[in-house]
């Protein structure tokens, strides 16, 4: 993947808002895109330096009216490829973190903005680790949800990916309510998101998820 200094990063990207799609830094999300507005906006991106679409949580004000969360992640589009009947089937990797700032108006049928990278430089660095990292506490914990859930997954892999692999894998795959995928993208550092991971997993196993539904 191409490094990105915090020089190429643009004042201005296009949003994609969409309700508990999580893109962590170095991570990375397949979308499917089939809305014309989307598809335009993919085209525009193709054509520009780093190819950024920030992606970003709606969510309700005070007032009950659907605004934008305030964090959202940008990540470049790496894996493309257009179906027979136009549809795009693309690939974001994860590249920073980003402060929303001022929608820009018109121009595009899709949104955009400004916004500050400022706060996040720790993003383009190098793989995180987490040094109070218990993994198979973790990991007991991880397979009650699983089971409570009816869930799968290939355990011997989790066992063997590295810390922050496996934390944002989970952070951006687990079916998490799209409040509790904003708080993990919050979390400031990657000890911070197996935190917060452990504290929202343990919430459902006590029922927690049922009564928030209620």
């Amino acid at each position: 993947m191409l490094m990105i200094k915090p020089s190429d990063l643009p004042d201005q990207i296009p949003l994609f808002p969409l309700p508990g799609a999580l893109l962590l830094p170095r991570g990375r999300l397949p979308l499917h895109i089939f809305e014309p507005r989307y598809l335009q906006m993919v085209e525009d991106c193709l054509k520009t330096p780093q190819r950024l679409i920030g992606m970003i949580q709606p969510c309700k004000g005070r007032d009950g009216e659907e605004r934008l969360s305030v964090i959202g992640c940008a990540g470049r589009l790496t894996g493309f490829s257009e179906t027979e009947d136009g549809r795009y089937m693309i690939t974001l990797s994860g590249v920073s973190r980003f402060r929303l700032g001022k929608e820009i108006e018109g121009f595009t049928p899709y949104r955009r903005a400004e916004v500050s990278w400022a706060h996040f430089e720790r993003d383009l660095g190098m793989t995180e680790h987490d040094p109070e990292f218990d993994r198979e506490t973790f990991l007991e914990t991880l397979a009650r949800y699983f089971h409570a859930q009816g869930l799968d997954t290939d355990w011997e892999a989790l066992k063997d990916a590295e810390d922050e692999l496996l934390i944002n894998s989970l952070s951006m795959l687990l079916p998490l309510e799209p409040e509790d995928k904003q708080a993990l993208l919050e979390a400031p550092s990657l000890t911070t998101r197996r935190e917060t991971l452990i504290t929202l997993l343990e919430f459902v196993l006590h029922g927690g998820g049922d009564e928030r539904k209620q």
